[in-house]
């Protein structure tokens, strides 16, 4: 059976080939502006399963289809990806010498019986304080303009983040090891890594 990531970030991809699997990508964009009232957790879940559901729409065979959307969310407000270089200048200044939380929800389809998984994994991430000239640095180095919060962890504003509460993949974007799981509850096993192109 094989995986099929419903998702054009390279994060997730390098995850899930990093880590050993082999899988097709098939993107699905979707509209990601909260609903009003919208909780941080009910957005990504959304988001995760109406991405799925458009992969699945155009999927053939037997398959797991994975989605995920992350956000960051500080005091119930949900950063998404920077809409400039400004929008990210006051996402940093924001998250700088606080501990905020990473959100990511995970809708898992397998076909053909289209039968359903989805969770939210929730990472706390603390974010050292950093001067107006580290941020402007920081901005300078092109990476936090499409990541959600402004920030890749991965990269290099790792070096202002001194300590993290949960899975570090999630704040990448896609927790791997509640993933795993996922995958074996919905029948998935090892074997298809080998066999599977």
């Amino acid at each position: 059976m094989k995986l099929i990531l419903a998702s054009a970030s390279p994060r997730r991809a390098a995850i899930l080939r990093d880590a050993g699997y082999h899988f097709t990508v098939l993107s699905s964009a979707v509209d990601e502006t909260p609903y009003p009232e919208e909780s941080p957790e009910d957005l990504v879940l959304r988001l995760a399963q109406s991405k799925a559901d458009l992969a699945a729409a155009r999927s053939v065979g037997p398959a797991i289809l994975i989605a995920a959307d992350t956000e960051v969310v500080l005091d119930g407000q949900i950063f998404g990806k920077p809409r400039s270089s400004e929008d990210a200048r006051r996402m940093l200044k924001k998250l700088s010498g606080r501990t905020h939380t990473v959100l990511t929800g995970v809708a898992l389809v397998r076909l053909p019986n289209v039968e359903r998984l989805t969770f939210v994994e929730s990472t706390l991430v603390e974010f050292a304080p950093l001067s107006d000239e580290e941020i402007t640095r920081y901005l300078s180095t092109g990476e936090p303009h499409d990541k959600a919060g402004a920030y890749a962890i991965q990269g290099y504003a790792g070096r202002y983040i001194p300590r993290i509460a949960g899975c570090y993949f999630n704040v990448v974007g896609l927790p791997l090891a509640r993933l795993q799981h996922a995958l074996s509850e919905l029948g998935w096993r090892e074997e298809y890594l080998s066999t599977v192109v």
